[in-house]
């Protein structure tokens, strides 16, 4: 028996629908994520608290499922130790009775540490707020669970402060490839600005990622991310060149996210209790701010995996993709000047080293709860697709930024190297318009911000007949320093934290590392001995410099207050363009007076 169907993508039936010439195919899946709280407890005191001697010390450990946080210790004054510490655990909602967390008061006397007491709180009885409020105290009753010091306690008692804080965005995400920066709180919601359609056409070329009966195969699902909402294709097997043709959209609530597309080898078969992992094929990102208002996009992507042994090209991913606003042009360049995260994020922000760790347990929260669905988003994938694995150092991230770093600042040595040009009279003609310009700008300052406003406006014109066509979306292997990186580089960079090498391996990387260290610790150095050079000049530790640049300051003053300023600004232009028949090679006398004066480089152990 042979059954057509003729539809488009917006029918019901189309998740159903596959082609014949396919071995099987799995359906198509849209996921939500959990909606995600951080849960804020404020640790004030303990009393009644009565211990043998002053030498114990006392903590709280605080549990929430995998999460385990501690406070810092504090001694027993008069009963009563005080700790006044905040704690941030990451939740998602629904918050059942069984969810709750458990609060332990333990003391430590040398490397002894025992349980004086705990308490367990509902996550369904925890108030919420959304803005920084004070929400109510609460004092806590601790029965004693097991004897501590020699003696057991009774009738201890824990201040604590305890709320969901609706006002932050939990970050599940890195920051640079965020699709959503709402908070946890509906009510603090801006409206939408648009809707992104993506429809997820196929790949071609895909590597064989596994051998069935002695043959490599592979079996393709792409994974679309974007908000809380995760979209699965289905699983086209035994095929390098699947054909999915299926599309999704999102509505866009900031134009500065980035939606995610990551292409993975189903080596599951579908079962939720397969030992097997899910491999990655590679990924692509789109930044939502790079397409153009209502035009429609078609184009190949790269799909590039960093390995080991080094990168390698898996295949090629079709794509299509069109931004429609759903707001006047005005309400969308608003969007531009508002902040990028809620409020709280600046009323009461989070530091960098708690942000990365509550990132990494919202992605594992966020996976468990997706594990769960039916089908299962394996826990791999989300992983994977969220980059949520602990950072490592990697050399080549450091070159890459570094080149980064010098790509982004080159007009600074393109203005350099235009200004020497000026100076060694290369082209008369620039030089004596640079002399003009000059004049101009000085008998008419008010022209000087009207005349870099103009010039910067006509670059940007300029540039928009070689703006890019296609948004990039792929990831940059010459940027990412991918291509060139060595073999023993990348093996540091996958290595375990701890290393599991052997120790001449670890002793090769630490002298490697040595090696990159020093110059770094001579370039700090010489920033440093710059930044105190400049302290030098009034600090009175090389008199005979201190009096002459004192002296050359009010001699400044008096020439600045009789001549006017842009006479005196003219004549020091023209001194400085002058013909290189009046300029020596060597040093000016402002540069080597700066050089002598003296810094603490000398005295540094």
């Amino acid at each position: 028996m042979l059954a057509t169907w003729v539809g488009t993508q917006a029918d019901e039936s189309f998740a159903e629908a596959w082609k014949a010439d396919a071995a099987s195919t799995s359906r198509s899946k849209i996921y939500l994520s959990p909606k995600l709280w951080y849960l804020r407890v404020t640790l004030i005191e303990a009393q009644e608290i009565s211990t043998p001697t002053r030498e114990i010390s006392l903590f709280i450990r605080a549990t929430l499922g995998f999460q385990v946080l501690k406070t810092r210790a504090a001694f027993p004054r008069n009963g009563a130790p005080a700790w006044n510490e905040d704690l941030l655990f990451v939740t998602a909602e629904p918050f059942s009775e069984e969810e709750s967390l458990v609060l332990y008061l333990e003391s430590r006397q040398g490397k002894e540490v025992a349980i004086l007491g705990s308490a367990a709180i509902p996550l369904s009885s925890v108030e919420r707020r959304v803005d920084d409020r004070k929400v109510a105290s609460r004092w806590l009753d601790l029965p004693s669970t097991a004897t501590g010091c020699g003696r057991r306690l009774f009738g201890v008692r824990l201040h604590v402060r305890i709320c969901l804080d609706g006002g932050y965005h939990v970050q599940d995400e890195q920051t640079h490839a965020t699709s959503d920066n709402r908070p946890s709180a509906r009510q603090l919601w801006r409206p939408a600005v648009g809707t992104i359609d993506i429809g997820v056409i196929g790949c071609r070329g895909l590597l064989p990622m596994k051998a069935v009966d002695g043959k490599g195969t592979t079996d393709a699902f792409a994974v679309a991310k974007y908000g809380p909402k995760w979209a699965r294709t289905r699983t086209v097997a035994d095929s390098f060149d699947p054909a999915w043709n299926e599309q999704f959209n999102w509505p866009v609530f900031d134009t500065a996210t980035v939606l995610t597309i990551v292409v993975f080898d189903d080596v599951t078969g579908g079962s939720k209790e397969s030992a097997a992992n899910c491999r990655p094929l590679g990924r692509i990102r789109i930044r939502i701010s790079t397409l153009e208002t209502n035009r429609f996009y078609r184009c190949f992507y790269p799909l590039l995996l960093l390995l080991p042994s080094g990168l390698k090209r898996t295949g090629e991913i079709e794509i299509a993709m069109r931004f429609t606003r759903t707001v006047s042009q005005f309400d969308l360049l608003h969007v531009y000047t508002l902040p990028i995260l809620p409020a709280m994020h600046h009323i009461r922000p989070i530091r960098y080293p708690q942000r990365e760790s509550l990132r990494i347990a919202a992605a594992r929260v966020s996976a468990a709860h997706l594990a769960r669905a039916e089908p299962s988003l394996r826990r791999e994938v989300v992983m994977w697709t969220l980059e949520a694995s602990d950072p490592v150092f990697s050399m080549r991230r450091v070159r890459a930024n570094w080149g980064r770093i010098a790509a982004a600042m080159s007009w600074v040595g393109d203005g350099v190297r235009w200004m020497s040009e000026i100076r060694e009279w290369r082209n008369p003609t620039a030089t004596i318009m640079a002399h003009v310009a000059t004049l101009l700008l000085m008998w008419f300052p008010d022209l000087i911000v009207p005349a870099v406003a103009v010039h910067l406006g006509l670059v940007g014109i300029w540039r928009y007949r070689r703006r890019p066509k296609v948004p990039a979306a792929g990831l940059a292997a010459r940027e990412s320093e991918a291509e060139g990186a060595e073999r023993e580089e990348l093996d540091e960079e996958f290595d375990a934290v701890p290393s599991v090498k052997g120790e001449e391996t670890v002793r090769a990387r630490y002298e490697r590392m040595r090696a990159v260290g020093t110059r770094l610790q001579a370039m700090l150095g010489d920033a440093a001995a710059q930044a105190e050079r400049v302290q030098a000049l009034l600090s009175w530790r090389d008199p005979r410099a201190t009096a002459v640049f004192v002296a050359g300051c009010f001699v400044l003053a008096v020439v600045m207050y009789v001549m006017p300023a842009r006479m005196v600004a003219v004549v020091a232009a023209f001194y400085f363009m002058r013909h290189p028949v009046f300029r020596g090679p060597m040093p000016p006398p402002a540069t080597n007076f700066f050089r002598r004066l003296p810094s603490l480089a000398e005295r540094i152990m």
